[in-house]
């Protein structure tokens, strides 16, 4: 029987390597986001949430500063983020967005629906993103969104305009905020996510029940976020010195 050989196994190739299994950690979180979805625990669904968030933020740069595609170039980890992402920023979110009821039936199953595929449709698109690293179209970040939804108690009006708009914005031209990567405006828009964030953070300690000037602070914040990159992408010299 071959022993396996611990020795030959370069220090850079394990270090790369665990890279990977922190990316593919994400998946577990889903994982139990998904269970505590369907135990309609949406509070604890959305700390999963999060927790993959910060993941995918942390897991870039420590891929970079280990030169993981140098290292280990059979494996991509390109590929291996965007299946993760799929499944913690549009499954899970629709998932939970069709488990809650918020849009009523048929309505919600619809909603989850629209927003899977053409989630789908969107990350095959080679180009969606600007040479300034807007992303084209809507981003599907759909945890933003549908946390939104949860935060302010959306009716099922509200939530069914804020789905379909958010999908035919997948498909149309126009830009939307990568808060760290976008160099114009950096600073405030950097700021204002971290605060929509503190206050997403503080929503979930209140499990749902934050004061209204709160509330007000987070979508405003929210529709900040939201908006800003179409509005640089109409003025474009804004933001530049």
């Amino acid at each position: 029987m071959k022993v396996f050989n611990y020795k030959r196994v370069p220090y850079a190739e394990i270090r790369a390597f665990s890279v990977h299994i922190l990316t593919a950690s994400g998946s577990f979180l889903a994982f139990l986001g998904v269970v505590a979805a369907a135990e309609h625990r949406f509070v604890d669904m959305f700390w999963w949430l999060g927790l993959a968030l910060l993941v995918d933020g942390i897991d870039g740069p420590i891929a970079r500063k280990v030169r993981v595609k140098e290292v280990l170039p059979n494996w991509s980890g390109d590929t291996l983020d965007n299946i993760i992402d799929y499944v913690t920023y549009v499954l899970l979110p629709a998932f939970a967005l069709y488990e809650s009821g918020m849009i009523g039936e048929p309505w919600s199953f619809v909603a989850a629906g629209m927003i899977v595929v053409s989630s789908a449709i969107y990350y095959a698109d080679t180009g969606m993103k600007t040479d300034e690293y807007f992303f084209s179209g809507f981003p599907v970040v759909w945890n933003m969104v549908v946390f939104t939804l949860f935060v302010i108690g959306a009716n099922a009006t509200t939530a069914m305009i804020v789905v379909g708009v958010s999908v035919v914005l997948t498909f149309l031209p126009i830009n939307f905020l990568h808060p760290v990567r976008v160099k114009r405006l950096r600073p405030l828009n950097l700021g204002i996510f971290l605060f929509w964030s503190a206050l997403g953070i503080y929503s979930l300690l209140m499990h749902f029940a934050m004061p209204h000037w709160a509330v007000v602070l987070f979508v405003v914040s929210g529709i900040y976020l939201y908006c800003i990159g179409g509005v640089l992408q109409f003025f474009p010299s804004l933001g530049r010195q």
